[in-house]
């Protein structure tokens, strides 16, 4: 592990969650086993999985230190959840992936049906990987990712890094800030208890986000004893990450696009401490929940937002996800190089999505501090392309080795879970701290399962 490197992230991590105090001492970093990669991918899970537990320790005035795993942390970027007597579910969409353009490569996103019926309206169905393979290759990388973005789909060029930078949106990302952090009125004083084992007990989460990083943040909450409850609308399926994701969590089901769908959320926000959201930039606001009719009803909200490619820019309502990010940021073409392949080599996890999942959750953390102790609110957004370019300013120093992550050992096991699927068990937390167990209390759960209220 790069101590350097990790005190460089620790350093504008924590300048990030808008404390105006002095950044607090790196965790002790234990079993310090990294990724191969060209970027300090171990590094960065390290830190912010160890930011989050230091906003905890703050949270509650803990005097211990945090301890991080760094191997755990690694592998927690991974997947917590493993399988007993079963297969893994597939990751992956059969026609997702990197492909051969005519003037270089492009990266399609096909897991949601939408999005892959958007992909088939553009290039035709096909029963083989390798017929729509030489259907990509007919196409100009730049003018495929444009066509499926207007068909309602997801795709990403892949760009170089000085070719990203040179672009309006990569213009636009390094103006923002790694969090955008902005204080708002102020609330009731909550009568929190905040107990050393369990800190967020009787603290109300709304959680409306899907996939990896807005699941992380709040599966991480969930583990310090929040009541999250997770909204999906009617017909949403996410069986690849269900088990992963959903641990510690309540799940309902309601639409935001009916008027009594609106009602009921509204009422469920009025009681909400917390609220964190992965729409789209002005999904909510245009469903007539702006940021400041969020703060009218529930004065003193916690508000932490996330978006794929930044907040300001020609891009920041279009639909990303990691792998997306990845191409179009330059990361996969950088890696191309440092590895001397001929295909796009992205990261060996989905870093962007966990890191930003844990620098949300260490800003809710954080928001919930300033709260009890100031009685303010506050706004924070988040983007997977704004923690992709504090990853890519830490790139290891040419010719160093890194050690590669161990396999899975029975120590690295914490407890088995019974969910609707069948068995499985988790992973022990990465992180460490003396008196508060970081441990979901239930296994996750299908939408739906639960009603919407408190």
């Amino acid at each position: 592990m790069d101590r350097q490197l990790a005190a460089s992230f620790w350093q504008q991590m924590w300048q990030g969650l808008g404390s105006k105090s002095a950044p607090q001492p790196l965790p002790t970093f234990i079993d310090t086993a990294t990724f191969s990669s060209a970027f300090a991918v171990s590094e960065l899970a390290a830190t912010s999985i160890g930011l989050a537990t230091q906003a905890a320790a703050r949270l509650i005035h803990s005097p211990h230190p945090v301890e991080i795993n760094v191997r755990l942390a690694s592998r927690w970027f991974q997947h917590s959840f493993m399988t007993l007597n079963r297969p893994a579910p597939i990751l992956w969409d059969a026609f997702a992936g990197d492909y051969a353009s005519a003037d270089g490569w492009i990266r399609l996103h096909t897991n949601a049906a939408s999005h892959r019926q958007a992909m088939e309206n553009v290039l035709g169905q096909h029963t083989r990987r390798e017929a729509l393979a030489k259907q990509v290759a007919q196409w100009r990388a730049t003018e495929l990712e444009q066509a499926i973005i207007d068909a309602g789909g997801c795709a990403a060029e892949m760009r170089s890094t000085d070719a990203w930078q040179q672009h309006p949106q990569g213009q636009a990302v390094n103006q923002e800030p790694l969090i955008d952090w902005q204080v708002t009125a102020s609330g009731p004083v909550p009568a929190w208890m905040l107990p050393a084992a369990r800190p967020l007990l009787g603290v109300n989460v709304l959680d409306l986000t899907r996939v990896i990083a807005g699941p992380v943040a709040t599966r991480f909450l969930a583990s310090l004893g929040a009541n999250v409850l997770r909204i999906d609308p009617p017909g949403w399926q996410e069986p690849v990450l269900d088990e992963e994701i959903t641990c510690g969590k309540r799940r309902t089901v309601l639409s935001l696009k009916t008027t009594a769908g609106r009602e009921q959320f509204r009422q469920l926000l009025r009681k909400a401490d917390v609220l964190v959201h992965g729409y789209r930039a002005d999904a909510l606001e245009k469903l007539g929940f702006d940021a400041e009719t969020r703060q009218l009803l529930a004065p003193g909200l916690v508000d932490v937002g996330l978006n794929a490619w930044g907040w300001q820019g020609p891009w920041r309502n279009r639909r990303g996800f990691d792998s997306l990010v990845q191409m179009g940021c330059g990361i996969a073409e950088h890696g191309k190089r440092w590895k001397n392949s001929d295909q796009p080599t992205p990261l060996p996890v989905q870093a962007l999505d966990h890191a930003t999942g844990y620098l949300m959750a260490a800003a809710v953390l954080e928001g919930l501090r300033q709260r009890k102790e100031a009685g303010n609110g506050c706004q924070a957004r988040l983007s997977l392309a704004r923690t992709a370019l504090l990853l890519q300013q830490h790139g290891y120093p040419a010719g160093s080795q890194q050690t590669g992550i161990t396999p899975d050992t029975k120590d690295n096991l914490a407890m088995f879970e019974l969910t609707p699927w069948g068995f499985g068990v988790r992973l022990r937390s990465a992180a460490y701290l003396p008196g508060t167990a970081l441990v979901c209390a239930t296994p996750g759960c299908l939408p739906g399962t639960h009603p919407p209220g408190w």
